[in-house]
């Protein structure tokens, strides 16, 4: 057999194309998203880098339960509510209840989690900042029993405080995930030590322990009102909060580099540095979303108000669970946020019901909607091994009392709002550089602004679902 060589008769397109201009794209960014809560936000400018969120003082005592507040994930027990403790009922001395607030320990259960055990040593109170626990003792037959729930703002083991060989005649068990705040009777016995009034009011305690609960209230404002005549009228101001948050901006930031002969040499059609710069600012924003969703300190995850947390019914999202998210924030609401799983699922809840959401335009874009408020995805709310997410609900901008961003404008070498590109040099390498800075926060004006369906199941379940 002879080997035969193809001749070829006309130009190959290998040869062709280095004559030829090819038509291409800007570099394309998998990790780009829609980004709808930087879009949606109001933006207010934080002048001086912090942003302060005046309230008025409000909280019961009283009521039977105990207020805390938020920064972020961190939760404190208002010190005056100590008093719905029996020991510091009516006891006022505001530095002491501060102390005694101040050495409270944060702990967080997950469903199943045993916090006491029946016949342990009780040398501990657990106040219940958020979720919900249920106390179990010894049935009729000698089973288990739940006696009692536990709920946000409850209380358990008071009396271990004052009692040296005290033992839990049940046992506490979280049904869903918990935050308490706990107070060793080590801590309270070093307060009661250094205080005189503290010791009085304990020694009084002690004799007369059935005392009858004392009035209180809210920091309210005294009005008069259907009065005729010359009647007297109260006289009243406004309380505030003692020590108001304030939120400091955060900040993104990332060192671009470019090979100054791939700027000189490599930058027709395309601008080389201006579409490195376009792909870090992508991934830059990309990041401050995620930061306004996750962060501790100011995202929103962890700045929902206690109070404005509730969990789903069945697991997955459902019509009465968006209802209920709407009853928590009705003034008002300007958007849901949830994760495009957690949509979906909610989707699948509302065909096994026979409902069918609404649906409104954005910009073009088609985006569903609950009772007229719409829902956008949001891909930064996380997902839990245990395929379960987050959705939120809230109203937005300063003259509602909502959620804001807060950003800086007007800083050296803006590029963008709040976005800063500024030119570091060449190094001795001929490799420029640039320091890409975002600078960004959230805030909560008031806390029914903002509110959290937490535990939403999101994977497929079985059966007609």
């Amino acid at each position: 057999m002879w080997n035969v060589t193809e001749q070829r008769l006309s130009l190959s397109t290998d040869a062709a194309r280095n004559l030829a201009t090819t038509t291409k794209t800007v570099p394309q960014m998998q990790g780009i998203s829609s980004r709808w809560l930087l879009k949606l936000l109001p933006w207010v400018q934080a002048s001086g880098g912090a942003y302060r969120v005046n309230r008025r003082l409000t909280y019961t005592v009283g009521d039977g339960r105990v207020t805390f507040v938020t920064e972020g994930a961190e939760v404190r027990v208002i010190p005056r509510e100590l008093g719905e403790l029996a020991v510091l009922r009516g006891y006022d001395d505001e530095e002491v209840l501060e102390a005694l607030a101040g050495r409270f320990t944060q702990r967080e259960y997950e469903p199943g989690d045993v916090l006491v055990r029946r016949g342990g040593p009780a040398g501990e109170v657990h106040l219940v900042a958020h979720g919900k626990l249920h106390k179990i003792g010894v049935g009729e037959y000698g089973d288990e029993a739940v006696l009692g729930t536990l709920a946000d703002g409850s209380f358990f083991g008071e009396d271990a405080l004052l009692e040296d060989d005290g033992r839990w005649e049940y046992t506490v068990r979280a049904a869903t995930p918990v935050i308490v705040l706990t107070l060793s009777r080590g801590e309270f016995e070093e307060v009661l030590g250094r205080s005189e009034t503290l010791g009085a009011h304990v020694a009084e305690y002690r004799d007369s322990p059935d005392r009858e609960l004392d009035e209180g209230g809210e920091a309210a404002i005294d009005l008069s009102a259907g009065h005729e005549g010359e009647v007297e009228l109260p006289g009243t101001y406004v309380d505030y909060e003692r020590s108001p948050r304030e939120y400091e901006l955060s900040v993104a930031q990332t060192v671009l580099r470019v090979h100054t002969r791939v700027a000189d040499l490599y930058n027709e059609p395309m601008d080389q540095v201006e579409q490195q710069l376009r792909l870090t600012i992508e991934a830059l924003r990309e990041r401050q979303e995620a930061e306004l969703v996750n962060n501790r300190d100011f995202g929103l995850l962890h700045n929902a108000d206690l109070s404005q947390r509730v969990h789903t019914r069945t697991g997955p999202p459902t019509p009465d669970d968006l209802d209920e998210l709407l009853a928590l924030v009705w003034k008002d609401p300007a958007f849901f946020l949830a994760h495009p799983k957690a949509i979906a699922a909610f989707g699948r809840e509302c065909n096994r019901r026979g409902v069918y959401p609404d649906s409104i335009d954005v910009a073009g874009n088609r985006i569903p909607a609950w009772r007229g408020v719409p829902i956008y995805p949001c891909n930064k709310i996380p997902i839990s091994r245990t395929q379960t997410s987050s959705i939120l609900l809230m109203r937005t901008g300063e003259e509602a009392q909502g959620v804001v961003g807060l950003h800086q404008t007007g800083i050296p070498d803006e590029y963008r709002p709040g976005l800063s590109v500024r030119f570091m040099g060449i190094s001795e390498q001929a490799i420029l550089s640039y320091l890409v800075s975002a600078y960004y926060s959230a805030a909560v004006l008031v806390p029914d602004a903002l509110a959290m369906l937490e535990s939403v199941e999101v994977a497929h379940a079985g059966g007609d679902r």
